[in-house]
């Protein structure tokens, strides 16, 4: 017999808002929208029982789970995250929940997968470098969450890119923290656009999959504050997430979950945060010692061992084990944010059709533009691309390009409308299927060109490498799937596609490589091809966007948000830690890395500090067209640096610049040689030129104290430096003399 839920259908049968909000009166005072989130909160905790302020901090997993033979609550939305009761005797709605890494996501066991838009990979939104991009997309998928039922998005992935064979890092936003935590939070931010709450996750320091669970991070306070705490520091900041959800791993020997270094110290004390913490799906261990380390609700059960936050939290409180006080506390964030959102106000209804009323074509050239920015050219030997007008014949092959273009696997999963035009190719469970969008870069390129385009899949390479003798221009594909639970074995496309490139290029030396991937490859084959472009997995319009930056209706104007190695051997951890053939359980104490290797030398700040040379830089990518950079000045503006400058298209298309301020201490100090300290993104006609300021944080300046907790600027002279990338020559650099100043914990009030 499937388990039933221990809860009393009488507190869990939700609130099923259709109109507009509830009428405050005087008997039920926090809905009154009038009044501070807070003065609702405590309102509203106030008159709560017992049971109901424990129904709140836990949460269901939302569909069937065979291994603990779980019937999921038939409140929910089917096939989703997770789910928790409303309160309807307080109107307090019920919180339906979604996985939305990149779109409205579904589980993958469903039968009947929602259906909905997906955006591109997070590393492709972070490869814009255009925070207005982010937000378009995040309020994207609010709305289609909201359509769908759901009030409740788990988006917002800001875990740096220590290591490039991370099977996640397709969810995220690279390797700096500056530019990951403002494209995570303006993604954040349109989510939550739609009276949606959104997550940032996972706090903290869950930057690979191998032994996720339980490998326990060692990193020092400093080096955590000024580099992935300071990615989601920066995201929190901008996009004011909901909740906060505390990663698997264990840090400094302590579980995400239930840390009080993280969830206490820096999360609620230092950074001020009014939201909740909610667990990853499993990644709660206890009921006592996590409710009084921070962590304010426990989600996705029966993931997790036991329901510790049902009715032993409930036995806990009246024991005195755990204070009422604490409950009182974890309620109020919880529903705090739920005002705060509006998720009171504005509720969410259950769709009337599949579909939910979706405007699919709107959407869909929200993503196309996401992908059009997204895409970075590598190389383009003697103009290879775009494809000329005297082009008679181009060969496609590989990677399904014929019928779509591939997406990441896991929680994030979004399944496309008319389902995958190819079969799934992956693991049958977790974390597939592999899915690919029904988006045909050949059949969007046919309607560009007159070229004869012909298709071979790749599977024979003397077949491929005929074809592609016989043509004008080749076109490759290589693919690298990735999925959530599991990392790369290496940086090589897999499946011997490298192979596959090397005989296609030997018999046609015009060759284009497109790369579908979640993150860097090496390129073996790199001088023997004419182009290279990184499409990442560029969502449902993925193949119209790649065939117009091909075909040149599009100037690509994408960078890469991480450095791209040339070998496993110039990272900071060549073999990656772990044990990926063993149970995670069964090593729980041997399972540890150590991110002081590096500290906060994160990607391009390693390679510059240990003098590496790597494949492709961050911060590089090339154009159609070419600029130039002018007018570098810089001063102290308040407690940082203010940057000007202007950039003129020198070419004779239209494109996009991204001028890169990088900024260095001269006398020395810094993790590395230099940071970025800000970007601008110009979209400029052939000729013309634009004006841009840049704002250094003077966290980008300092040094993190951990006695004093402030960051303390070192007086003397800083280099500013304007350049196309991390490894290029800098374009203009100025020097700026900078006074002795500490700042708090936030960047903020000099001491």
């Amino acid at each position: 017999m499937k388990k039933r839920l221990c809860l009393s259908l009488a507190l869990a049968y939700p609130l099923m808002l259709t109109g507009g909000a509830h009428a405050a009166d005087a008997s039920q005072p926090w809905l009154n929208p009038a009044l501070s989130p807070d003065v609702r909160a405590d309102q509203l905790v106030q008159a709560m029982t017992l049971d109901e302020k424990i129904q709140t901090v836990f949460a269901y997993f939302s569909t069937e789970f065979a291994p603990k033979k779980f019937e999921p609550p038939k409140e929910g939305r089917p096939d989703s995250a997770g789910y928790v009761p409303g309160i309807p005797r307080l109107g307090l709605p019920p919180q339906w929940q979604s996985d939305a890494g990149v779109g409205v996501a579904t589980q993958a066991v469903s039968r009947k997968p929602y259906e909905r838009t997906s955006l591109p990979s997070g590393i492709a939104t972070a490869a814009t470098w255009n925070p207005a991009v982010a937000f378009a997309g995040g309020a994207m998928i609010g709305s289609e969450s909201r359509s769908s039922g759901f009030n409740i998005q788990l988006a917002g992935g800001v875990n740096l890119l220590r290591e490039p064979r991370n099977g996640r890092n397709f969810e995220y936003a690279g390797e700096d923290p500056l530019l990951a935590g403002v494209m995570v939070g303006e993604q954040i931010r349109g989510i939550q656009s739609n009276h949606i709450i959104s997550t940032v996750k996972h706090y903290a320091f869950n930057d690979q999959e191998t032994n996720r669970n339980h490998i326990n991070v060692k990193i020092d306070d400093q080096a955590g504050r000024m580099s992935d705490l300071l990615a989601m520091q920066f995201a929190i900041e901008r996009g004011q997430p909901g909740s906060v959800m505390c990663a698997y791993n264990r840090v400094n020997g302590d579980y995400a979950c239930e840390n009080d270094y993280l969830l206490n110290q820096v999360l609620k004390q230092d950074w001020k945060y009014p939201g909740y913490v909610m667990s990853d799906w499993g990644a709660t261990h206890s009921t006592i010692p996590a409710a009084l380390r921070g962590l304010d609700q426990q989600s996705g059960y029966p993931f997790d061992k036991s329901d510790y936050f049902n009715h032993p939290l409930k036995e806990a409180v009246i024991n005195r084990h755990v204070p009422e006080t604490r409950l009182n506390d974890m309620v109020k964030r919880i529903t705090r944010t739920m005002f705060a959102n509006g998720l009171v106000e504005h509720p969410v209804t259950k769709p009337a059709s599949a579909d939910a009323g979706i405007d699919f074509a709107a959407h869909a050239r929200i993503t196309q533009a996401d992908a059009e920015e997204a895409i970075v050219l590598l190389k383009n030997y003697n103009g290879l691309l775009p494809l000329a007008s005297s082009v008679r014949s181009i060969a496609i092959i590989g990677g399904h390009a014929d019928v779509g273009v591939l997406s990441g696997g896991g929680s994030a999963q979004v399944y496309p409308v008319g389902g995958s035009p190819v079969p799934n190719e992956g693991p049958k469970h977790f974390p597939g299927p592999m899915v690919y969008h029904r988006s045909s870069p050949m059949g969007e390129l046919a309607r560009l060109t007159k070229a004869k385009l012909a298709y071979n899949d790749g599977k024979d390479v003397a077949a491929a490498a005929r074809l592609a003798a016989g043509s004008d221009v080749v076109i490759v594909f290589g693919n690298q799937w990735m999925g959530e639970s599991v990392d790369a074995e290496d940086l090589n496309l897999p499946n011997r596609q490298d192979a596959l490139i090397e005989a296609v290029a030997k018999a046609n030396p015009k060759t284009v490589v497109v790369l579908q991937t979640g993150g860097p490859v090496v390129m073996p084959w790199l001088n023997n091809v004419g182009a290279v472009l990184e499409a990442w997995y560029p969502g449902t319009s993925g193949g119209a966007a790649i065939a117009r930056v091909l075909n040149g209706d599009v100037n690509p104007s994408g960078r890469l948000p991480v450095t791209f190695p040339a070998s496993l051997t110039q990272l900071p951890r060549p073999v990656l830690d772990g044990d990926a053939k063993t149970k995670d359980e069964n090593i729980i104490e041997k399972a540890s890395t150590d991110y002081n290797i590096e500290g906060a030398a994160v990607g391009y700040k390693w390679f510059d500090l240990k003098g590496h040379k790597p494949l492709f830089a961050f911060g590089y990518g090339l154009s159609y067209s070419s600029f130039a950079y002018e007018g570098l000045s810089a001063k102290p503006a308040g407690n940082g640096i203010e940057v000007r400058f202007s950039i003129k298209n020198t070419g004779k298309r239209d494109g996009k610049a991204v001028g890169q301020v990088y900024v260095s201490s001269v006398a020395g100090g810094w993790e590395a040689p230099k940071r970025l300290g800000g970007w601008s993104k110009q979209d400029l006609k052939a000729g013309a030129s634009g004006d841009a300021t840049v704002q250094i944080d003077p966290r980008l300046l300092g040094v993190y104290d951990s006695a004093s907790k402030t960051w303390k600027i070192a007086a003397g002279e800083y280099l500013v430096t304007l350049a196309d990338s991390a490894g290029a020559a800098p374009a203009a650099s100025v020097k700026v003399k900078l006074e002795a100043r500490t700042v708090d914990v936030n960047g903020c009030c000099s001491r």
